[in-house]
């Protein structure tokens, strides 16, 4: 797939989600056509209860880059071990503290996915120690900082060219040596997720889960 059509693909997810979503790293999904890909001006098909309850799920997978099963799994972790008042709350907590999702809220990576490919390629320290897992879990104190070949690769400079995102006070940017590297001085809050979420609809979609 062109990446081309890859833009043209999230853009269409954001519109018929009604929301834009920063981690697919396409903003302005909205301005233009403010209604769902097939449909023309304010005319919007009625979904049913079921529906609405899914595209909030699917908010979720399209932003964080996961599959179904990895969100089931963090789901039913939430339910079973949740310090918060809502297990949904413990579940967005768990997701803001995940090391992609971290390297795209500090402005590392213009988007999820490239954040997860830096991960991956092993250009993201934690601690000073290289991490290639993106779903491994930040916590309060650690560091977080690029290697020579993750400060030199085109998804930093891409996004240090464009930045999506405002830091959240979760997390803290500093420059040692002129190089940018970020600490995570608290918990995220569940209010940090970075677009609109009703949480009661992801409760009611996954209350068998």
């Amino acid at each position: 797939m062109s990446k081309a059509t890859m833009g043209r693909a999230r853009f269409k997810i954001q519109r018929r989600l009604g929301v834009e979503l920063p981690g697919l790293g396409k903003a302005g999904a909205l301005e233009r056509k403010p209604y769902p890909p097939g449909q023309h001006g304010s005319k919007r098909k009625k979904l049913s209860d079921y529906s609405i309850r899914m595209l909030e799920k699917q908010k979720i997978i399209f932003h964080y880059g996961l599959r179904e099963a990895q969100l089931r799994h963090y789901v039913r972790r939430a339910k079973r071990s949740h310090e918060e008042k809502s297990w949904v709350d413990s579940l967005v907590m768990t997701l803001e503290r995940r090391i992609d999702n971290i390297v795209f809220r500090l402005n590392f990576a213009p988007s999820m996915a490239a954040a997860k490919q830096m991960v991956r390629h092993g250009h993201v320290l934690v601690n000073g120690k290289k991490i290639t897992m993106p779903g491994v879990p930040v916590k309060a104190g650690d560091k977080i900082s690029l290697t020579v070949k993750g400060l030199q690769s085109g998804n930093y400079l891409q996004a240090k060219a464009r930045p999506r995102m405002v830091s959240p006070s979760f997390l803290v940017k500093n420059t040692e040596s002129g190089h940018e590297a970020g600490v995570m001085v608290s918990k995220p809050d569940p209010k940090d997720i970075p677009f609109q979420f009703d949480g009661q609809l992801l409760t009611e979609y996954y209350w068998k889960v």
